[in-house]
């Protein structure tokens, strides 16, 4: 079983990128599937959500900039990114977990399952 990321890239401030994250192994339609992203030199932190039935969650940083969105059929979820600034450069990172029942606990890297290698966006100024 695993998640593979893929899309990340080099941008412009403003510019935009769709990530990927695609499984296999297992169905993960009943999994809330989440992207991180980790800086250098920082903690891994929240980026966006989507749970099973489909509802998504932000951090406030990218609200209304990045889109999340998922493809139960083809096990793949995406984040569309627009808008893009400096400080979004980061390895993006999407994980799998059983669906809470509470929105408290996706926005912690605890309790995720599985985990993708990770992919590098960068945003130039």
């Amino acid at each position: 079983v695993q998640l593979q990321a893929s899309g990340g890239g080099s941008v412009q401030a403003g510019g935009s990128l769709t990530l990927s994250c695609a499984g296999s192994g297992r169905t993960f339609s009943s999994y809330a599937m989440t992207w991180f992203r980790q800086a250098p030199g920082k903690e891994r932190e929240f980026v966006a959500c989507i749970r099973s039935g489909g509802d998504t969650h932000y951090a406030d940083s990218v609200e209304g900039r990045f889109t999340m969105s998922r493809h139960n059929a083809k096990n793949t979820a995406a984040l569309q990114m627009s808008s893009l600034k400096p400080e979004d450069t980061a390895v993006y990172y999407c994980a799998a977990r059983r669906n809470p029942a509470s929105l408290r606990v996706v926005w912690s890297t605890l309790g995720y399952e599985y985990w993708g290698q990770g992919t590098l966006v960068t945003v130039s100024s």
